[in-house]
């Protein structure tokens, strides 16, 4: 393997929010850290996405999951970087030939994160109130547990959505555990179980994207792999390619690896949130990717056609 130098650095593409650059400033450091190198010998590229520049509008508007990835997908496949850090679950099922996830870190809190500025808990909430979230399955799972609820379009970083709530748009909002946890914010952590709310598939999870034949990437990557993390996270992106997940589909799923088996839960909702189809399953290790798969099958037939 030939080492990255400070001269000729390893390329590392990012989003620009400041969530991706933390994700990526800790892909740098743990490189470093991996290969004894210093830092800049890993260079950070940001890469303006379809997802950031359009702030105006629904994400499921303007074309669903890879609304965050494709740019850097394609800075990938033209050699402008060599390596890409992604939130995992923004990452379609499908990748571009040549391009592979080859590595994720130590998973984070998967769990949903309440926020407001008046009320403790979602449960708290008065009738008919008002909460913001870009999220479609946010938005379904509350509905289910609460019809009442009115909902409006949040999108932005974290600053910007306290901003609105400050603004009195919404009296409350919902925000990754995960993302609170890598900002530093964890003055804002409030936690709801996933027994409550199950969370994105793939959520908490930081994924780097490469191409296939890159083998000094492959070779800088390898100790950085958690193959706990890798394992569930592809069980729960099995279980999502079956039901075609993207941004207009509301779905959660939550694998977790436990004595050589992997619990996999998951659910379907229609996007009002008036029916929710859902399930738990067990399998070994081995078999769970393939247990993962046959969940979504069997979702998808208890919902019958046209569900999503």
């Amino acid at each position: 393997m030939t080492e990255p130098t400070p001269d000729s650095p390893l390329k590392i593409g990012t989003r620009g929010s400041p969530l991706a650059l933390a994700q990526a400033h800790e892909v740098r450091g743990r490189l470093a850290t991996a290969h004894s190198l210093p830092e800049d010998c890993f260079a950070i590229t940001v890469i303006q996405t379809t997802g950031d520049a359009v702030q105006d509008r629904p994400l499921s508007e303007i074309g669903g999951k890879g609304l965050f990835t494709k740019e850097l997908e394609a800075a990938l496949i033209d050699r402008r970087i060599d390596i890409a850090v992604h939130s995992t679950k923004d990452v379609a099922n499908l990748l571009p030939d040549g391009l592979t996830l080859s590595t994720f870190l130590p998973r984070e809190d998967v769990r949903d994160s309440f926020i407001s500025r008046k009320y403790a808990t979602f449960d708290a909430l008065p009738q008919g109130s008002v909460v913001g979230t870009s999220s479609i399955r946010r938005r379904a799972q509350m509905a289910a547990r609460r019809p009442d609820l009115r909902f409006v379009e949040f999108r932005g970083n974290v600053q910007t959505r306290l901003a609105k709530l400050d603004a009195g748009l919404a009296v409350a909002t919902l925000l990754a555990c995960a993302g609170l946890n890598r900002l530093g914010q964890t003055d804002l952590l409030n936690p709801i179980p996933p027994e409550t709310m199950l969370p994105a598939v793939a959520q908490g999870a930081i994924s780097i994207e490469q191409r296939a034949d890159d083998a000094q990437a492959s070779a800088l990557l390898a100790p950085l792999n958690d193959a706990d993390s890798a394992l569930v996270v592809a069980v729960e992106r099995a279980f999502l390619a079956e039901l075609d997940g993207s941004c207009r589909t509301p779905i959660g799923g939550l694998a977790q690896m436990q004595d050589g088996h992997v619990t996999l839960r998951g659910e379907i909702l229609k996007p009002d949130g008036s029916i929710t189809h859902s399930d738990t399953w067990r399998a070994p290790c081995a078999d769970a990717v393939e247990m993962g798969a046959a969940a979504g099958r069997e979702l998808l037939r208890r919902a019958g056609p046209g569900f999503l």
